[in-house]
């Protein structure tokens, strides 16, 4: 008897899942030194309380408990709840989105895992910019897919690389998936960056005659800040699919609440999101949570205050500044992604050891490698302000003795 030979060494590889292990890790430090004595950046995980309006509803909700409130549905989802994500979208995506093209998912995880079950053949290829989520990876791979990574441009906050990702298309890609706001980064693609995107994915699948999905994955959506949108990906180009959850938005990420949206102008809308349905039954998610399905077709339009998270970034940057580790400001999302201080002039930094590091310091951070971006790593900054505030003088020294070459014990 032997764990399937990929699966056994991804697990132990140090990128598998370096957020959640860095996250267990931290559960272990506070007990050993209380919770206030470690400064955890690593997980992206709401902390701020959900709508008011959303937290009345589940508790009316749950004291109304009818008859089969908790039962199985159509796998696609309770028909209130497609309504309600089909308007969403329509309203984000300025096209008017049928609940048939609108499926219900345990969260933005099962709705990728079903588009990629759905559109992928063995050797089919998804372009992703990076750097991304770390979990991309396995989610193509599942079903024997490759992702193969764009690098952005780094000089312009990792902005898409248009020409990049032009020069590896193939007859081969199946998709171009994308992530804005980003996770690690929060970059924000712009308009002009998705009209060209579309133009290179619509002149190569004229040449080729396989025209590549465009799958935006948009859970950070309503999360953004200085007056900045995320554009409308729908009517720029017609073979998209938007993967979201209500979940980051309104603060209930743990109860796995997600949906699959296929533009209506797309070449095989119908098929396609039948293919996801299916895909959701045979990959054992069968439907998603009923209780939470009947609080989003009321609560679909909430949305937490996304000032706390940028008064939260902005004490963060200043923090960062006062150390000298420079970052990618972030136009939403929750996150900072931060280039690891060399330790000498010739030195580029590495964000493994440098997070390694910052542990002994019970600084906990997500180190870049997984994310498609080595040097780099990742702040999530889903913690109190004191937290923010508090961890300056640990974080001061873990880089002062980096630079030092001081790798013992703080």
């Amino acid at each position: 008897m032997a764990v399937a030979a990929y699966l056994k060494e991804i697990m132990n590889s140090p990128d598998s899942s370096a957020i959640r292990r860095m996250f267990e890790e931290g559960a272990a430090l506070k007990r050993a030194y209380g919770d206030e004595a470690v400064f955890d950046f690593s997980l992206g995980n709401p902390d701020v309380p959900p709508p008011q309006r959303v937290l009345d509803t589940i508790r009316r909700i749950g004291g109304e408990n009818p008859c089969g409130v908790h039962g199985y549905m159509a796998n696609a989802g309770l028909p209130a709840a497609r309504e309600a994500a089909a308007k969403k979208v329509s309203r984000e995506q300025q096209t008017a989105v049928p609940a048939g093209c609108a499926v219900m998912t345990a969260g933005a995880a099962s709705a990728l895992n079903c588009v990629c079950k759905a559109i992928l053949s063995s050797g089919d290829e998804v372009i992703v910019p990076a750097p991304f989520f770390s979990e991309y990876r396995h989610y193509v791979h599942n079903f024997g897919g490759v992702l193969v990574p764009v690098m952005g441009k780094r000089e312009d906050g990792f902005s898409l690389n248009i020409d990049g990702i032009a020069a590896v298309l193939n007859e081969k890609t199946a998709a171009v998936l994308i992530n804005s706001p980003n996770n690690p980064t929060g970059r924000i693609y712009t308009a002009a960056e998705i009209q060209a995107l579309a133009q290179v994915l619509e002149a190569h699948g004229k040449k080729t005659g396989r025209f590549a999905y465009l799958i935006c994955d948009e859970p950070y959506r309503a999360i953004v800040y200085g007056g900045n949108t995320v554009p409308a990906v729908f009517p720029l180009y017609k073979n998209s699919i938007v993967v979201s959850s209500f979940a980051k938005d309104i603060s209930l990420a743990g109860e796995r609440i997600g949906y699959i949206a296929v533009s209506p102008d797309c070449e095989d809308a119908a098929e396609l999101a039948a293919a996801c349905v299916f895909a959701l039954r045979t990959l054992g998610f069968v439907n998603a949570n009923a209780f939470f399905q009947r609080v989003i077709a009321e609560c679909w339009d909430c949305a937490v205050d996304a000032g706390q998270y940028e008064r939260r970034g902005r004490l963060l940057m200043g923090v960062l500044d006062r150390v000298g580790i420079d970052y990618v400001r972030p136009q939403g999302a929750f996150y900072l992604f931060c280039a690891a201080p060399p330790r000498g002039e010739n030195d580029a930094g590495d964000s493994r050891a440098f997070t390694e590091h910052l542990k002994k310091h019970l600084i906990l951070c997500a180190p870049g490698d997984g994310f498609g971006c080595p040097g780099w790593f990742r702040m999530s900054y889903c913690v109190s302000e004191r937290a923010i505030v508090q961890c300056e003088a640990a974080l001061c020294e873990a880089v002062r003795s980096w630079r030092a070459g001081d790798m013992g014990e703080s």
